[in-house]
């Protein structure tokens, strides 16, 4: 069940990885994206552990993703029941994660951006802006951008409803809802699809 995840880490990845595997029990399952998470654990009705991750990661999202949910079950067998991305959870991923911060697995100008997110982690690595776009290249999928890239005024759509960016606030855009005239915060480095 776990055989199939060489193909979405980063080759010189696989030797931690397969350890990682082989150290702590669980069922690796590579699924179709979801919108809501890149990967999660879970403990399932038959006393098994099961990791999924999404297939449209490229390999260093994938990684990271996977990491992230072996630390929480290592959370899990280590302390029990405790806070999700609490300080038990940082630290196990912290300790997890070293060994990966080399340049032959992350490329030098992601890894900065790594080892800064990895000082006090979230729980979506999405909510680090300039740790999001290096993984992602700085390259928005297909069909969409940014919304840090788009002009002061421009409508847009996201999860089939049309916004207009307005100002930036610290971390986030001010985004208009055109039907509800409701104000959103949005991270810049969501993709979203220009309205035409």
């Amino acid at each position: 069940m776990n055989s199939n995840y060489q193909n979405f880490v980063p080759p010189k990845a696989i030797p931690f990885v397969q350890f990682l595997i082989d150290a702590h029990s669980f069922d690796l399952l590579i699924v179709n994206q979801r919108q809501t998470k890149h990967g999660d654990f879970r403990k399932l009705p038959n006393g098994k552990y099961q990791i999924t991750v999404n297939n449209n990661l490229n390999k260093h999202q994938f990684l990271l993703t996977l990491v992230h949910e072996i630390a929480h079950h290592v959370t899990h067998q280590k302390f029990g029941r405790v806070q999700p991305h609490g300080q038990e959870w940082k630290k196990v991923f912290q300790h997890l994660m070293l060994p990966f911060l080399r340049l032959e697995i992350y490329p030098k100008e992601m890894i900065g951006h790594l080892a800064n997110y990895l000082k006090n982690p979230k729980a979506s690595t999405d909510s680090d802006v300039r740790l999001s776009l290096a993984l992602r290249g700085n390259v928005a999928e297909e069909g969409k951008n940014f919304i840090f890239s788009l002009p002061f005024g421009t409508l847009f759509i996201f999860k089939n409803a049309v916004y207009k960016r307005g100002n930036m606030r610290r971390t986030r855009i001010e985004c208009l809802e055109l039907k509800t005239k409701k104000v959103y915060l949005f991270n810049q480095n969501v993709e979203v699809k220009l309205y035409e």
